[in-house]
C-alpha cells in the first residue's frame, strides 16, 4: 500500500458527499469513482476533477492502484459488493445496513477475516455531534448508572428510489439501534418485536412485509439494561426524527422530538434544553470544516442529507476513522462483528414481528470463519 490510503467511491448519490472529504484528508487519496450511469458519473467526476471513472463495479475492483472501496450502492447490493471487494484485496467501508439477511452478515464477517482487510460500516449516528456529546456525558458520570435506552427512526420514504418501496421497517434500523448499543458498550442478545398498522398492498407486495411500524424490545449482553427500538418507513404521519434517549440514575438525555425544539437533559426532575457542541476539533484541520457543510447546493441536495439534518456532522469523522484504521492496521470502531450485530437486530426483529412477537436470538459472530 502507498503512504496514503488510495480510495474509490462506488455510488455517487449520497456517496458524492464523501468525495471532497477523502480528497482533503491528509492520509487519503481519492483515486476513482464508480457509477452505473455514465452521464451521472461524468457529471460528478467532472465537478470534483476525479480522472479515473468506472461504470462497472467489477472492473473498478481490478484496479491495482485502489487500496479501499467506500460502497454507497443500493441496499440489496451491499453484501455482494462488499464480499467482491474484500476478495479483490480491498479494504471496505459500506453505508448501512451491512446486509439484509443473516447469511449475508455471516458471509461478510467470514470474508473480512479470511481477507485480512478492514471493514467498517459507516453508521452516521454514532459519529453525530449528539452522540459524541452524550458519550462524553456517560463517560464523565453526568448520566450516572444507565437504566434504560430508547432509539427511534421515523421517516417517510415516498419518492425515494424504487427498491425502498415496502422495505420492512427494521431492515433499515441501524440508525436507531447503533446509538443505544454503543452507549451501553455492548451488543444485542435477543429481540421481541411487534408489527403494527398496515401499508398499502402495492407496497407490501415488494417484500411481503405488511407493517407500517415495527417496535422491538432488546436484551443486551452482560447487562441488566434493556432497550426499545421503534421504526417506520411508509404511511405513518410523523415529522422526520432519528433519535435516541438515554435514561440514567443521575440524568437523562432526550433527543429533540420536533425539528428545532431542542435537546433536553433531565437532571433529577428538572429538564433543561441544552446546546450540543460540534466536535470538529477531534479531526485533522484539513477536514474539520465538513462537520457543518455538505457538497450539495440548494438546487441539488440529496434527500438523506436534507432529511437527516446533515447527519450531525458525522461524515468527516467516519472517513477519518476508516482511513486511520487502515493506516494503523487496526479494527475500526464499527468493525465486521459490531456491524453484523447492529444489522442483525433489525433482521431478527422483523422475523419476530412476522412470527407474532416470538423471541429471536441475535447470532454471535465472534467465531465465524469460512
Amino acid at each position: 500500500m502507498s503512504e496514503k490510503v488510495r480510495v474509490a467511491i462506488a455510488g455517487l448519490g449520497f456517496g458524492a458527499e464523501f468525495i471532497p472529504i477523502y480528497q482533503a484528508h491528509p492520509d487519503a487519496e481519492l483515486v476513482a469513482v464508480c457509477q452505473r450511469s455514465k452521464d451521472d458519473l461524468d457529471r460528478v467526476a467532472d465537478s470534483f476533477e476525479v480522472p479515473r471513472r468506472y461504470t462497472a463495479f467489477d472492473e473498478m475492483l481490478r484496479d491495482p492502484d485502489i487500496d479501499a472501496v467506500h460502497i454507497n450502492t443500493p441496499i440489496a447490493a451491499h453484501a455482494e459488493h462488499t464480499i467482491a471487494a474484500l476478495e479483490a484485496g480491498k479494504h471496505v467501508a459500506c453505508t448501512v445496513p451491512m446486509a439484509t439477511t443473516l447469511d449475508e452478515c455471516r458471509a461478510i464477517v467470514a470474508a473480512v477475516r479470511e481477507s485480512g482487510k478492514r471493514y467498517m460500516m459507516m453508521e452516521t449516528v454514532v459519529y453525530s455531534r449528539e452522540f459524541l456529546h452524550v458519550q462524553d456525558l456517560v463517560a464523565d458520570g453526568t448520566i450516572g448508572r444507565l437504566q434504560f435506552m430508547r432509539g427511534s427512526h421515523h421517516q417517510e420514504m415516498a419518492g425515494w428510489p424504487g427498491y425502498w418501496e415496502g422495505l420492512p421497517p427494521m431492515y433499515y434500523a441501524t440508525h436507531a439501534v447503533s446509538p443505544v448499543l454503543a452507549l451501553a458498550n455492548t451488543l444485542a442478545e435477543s429481540v421481541v418485536c411487534l408489527g403494527s398498522g398496515r401499508i398499502a398492498p402495492n407496497l407490501e407486495a415488494h417484500y411481503g412485509s405488511p407493517f407500517a411500524v415495527e417496535s422491538a424490545l432488546l436484551t443486551l449482553r452482560d447487562t441488566e439494561v434493556g432497550a426499545e427500538i421503534a421504526r417506520s418507513l411508509f404511511e405513518t404521519a410523523r415529522e422526520y426524527v432519528e433519535s435516541f434517549t438515554v435514561f440514567g440514575d443521575r440524568a437523562t438525555f432526550e433527543w429533540e422530538q420536533t425539528q428545532g425544539s431542542g435537546h433536553v437533559l433531565h437532571v433529577g426532575e428538572a429538564p433543561a434544553r441544552i446546546d450540543v457542541p460540534d466536535f470538529a476539533h477531534r479531526l485533522p484541520k484539513e477536514i474539520a470544516r465538513f462537520t457543518t457543510r455538505g457538497v450539495y447546493d440548494e438546487e441539488n441536495e440529496h434527500l438523506s442529507f436534507v432529511q437527516g439534518a446533515g447527519h450531525g456532522g458525522s461524515h468527516p469523522h467516519l472517513v477519518h476513522e476508516f482511513v486511520r484504521s487502515i493506516a494503523e492496521d487496526r479494527a475500526p470502531a464499527v468493525d465486521e462483528a459490531t456491524a453484523a450485530n447492529w444489522t442483525s437486530v433489525g433482521i431478527c426483529a422483523h422475523e419476530s414481528a412476522m412470527r407474532g412477537g416470538a423471541r429471536v436470538a441475535v447470532p454471535d459472530y465472534a467465531e465465524v470463519r469460512r
